[in-house]
């Protein structure tokens, strides 16, 4: 059952740093940290950067269930980090951050959307295939702990 209908994409704000650290530790991506998260938000890419609140008995949820971190420069959108917390996956949020992502992207002024991913991060990949996005290069190396190959995917907006 998805509840992505009980989920609110909303800005982050550096109240929320502590749970995407976390969240950002327990996915297993490339760490940014709580400085570059807190950074991004004043810079002007601020905007691109949301969190996923689930909506609990009227009130917002204390709880982050996902977010993600997005610049835009240069008429392109980068898709930096995407992650749900591991209770809240397989229910659409990723992709409900990704969408509203990619239309604040493209407000904007962005034309192309590009990410890099784990090559062995087969559910990631499926979700930014089903968003539109192809892979296009192949990075080697590119991740470090464990040491894998990035693929590099584009989105025309």
């Amino acid at each position: 059952m998805h509840l992505t209908a009980e989920i609110t994409i909303i800005p982050m704000t550096e109240h929320d740093l502590l749970e995407v650290v976390e969240i950002e530790e327990q996915s297993g991506l490339s760490r940014w940290g709580w400085a570059a998260y807190y950074a991004e938000l004043q810079g002007h890419n601020r905007s691109l950067m949301l969190i996923a609140r689930p909506k609990a008995l009227g009130a917002e949820s204390p709880q982050v269930a996902g977010y993600i971190a997005a610049r835009a420069a240069a008429g392109e959108l980068h898709i930096n980090n995407v992650a749900v917390r591991e209770a809240f996956r397989r229910n659409g949020i990723g992709r409900l951050l990704l969408i509203r992502a990619l239309e604040e992207g493209k407000r904007l002024g962005a034309s192309s959307a590009f990410l890099e991913v784990r090559s062995g991060n087969l559910a990631a990949q499926s979700l930014y295939e089903k968003c539109g996005f192809v892979p296009i290069a192949r990075r080697p190396r590119y991740y470090s702990e464990p040491l894998e190959d990035a693929v590099v995917m584009r989105l025309g907006l």
